[in-house]
């Protein structure tokens, strides 16, 4: 039940984070261990949308896809993502952008997952490990190579 939380705070405004983290197709050019990512359907209701997406991680020779539904609601500044199928017993992933009163925000970060499979686990799980804590810092140099004409 490996399971990581963090906040971060970085100078970028909460709608520029949120915008960032939702763009889940650009995630293979920065992410560590994404291969591919595929949005299968995108659909808007209340101003939230709910995406589908396929995303394909890579460690080695080893290569797992698993299918998450994502919650964008950018009103309240949440990212939900629910796990539906793959190499995982459960996914629970979650953001949240609060501006800060000095301008930016704080970006909290929270993963909790397992894999099925105790070998699969063993071979990928300190991997896993890694670049969830690595996931924070990724985003906020993409956030800084994006907006610092901003």
């Amino acid at each position: 039940m490996p399971q990581f939380e963090t906040r971060r705070p970085v100078k970028h405004t909460p709608d520029q984070m949120f915008d960032l983290i939702a763009d889940v197709e650009k995630y293979p050019e920065f992410l560590p261990l994404c291969e591919g990512l595929t949005v299968r359907s995108t659909k808007e209701r209340d101003g939230k949308v709910l995406l589908l997406a396929d995303m394909t991680v890579g460690y080695k020779a080893i290569r797992e896809t698993f299918t998450t539904q994502v919650l964008l609601n950018k009103a309240e500044r949440v990212i939900e993502v629910k796990y539906i199928d793959g190499p995982f017993k459960y996914l629970d992933n979650r953001w949240r952008f609060e501006p800060l009163p000095d301008g930016g925000c704080s970006v909290h970060f929270f993963i909790d997952y397992e894999f099925k499979s105790r070998i699969l686990g063993a071979l990928m799980g300190s991997m896993f490990d890694r670049a969830f804590r690595m996931f924070s810092e990724a985003f906020e140099k993409r956030a800084d190579t994006i907006y610092a004409s901003a």
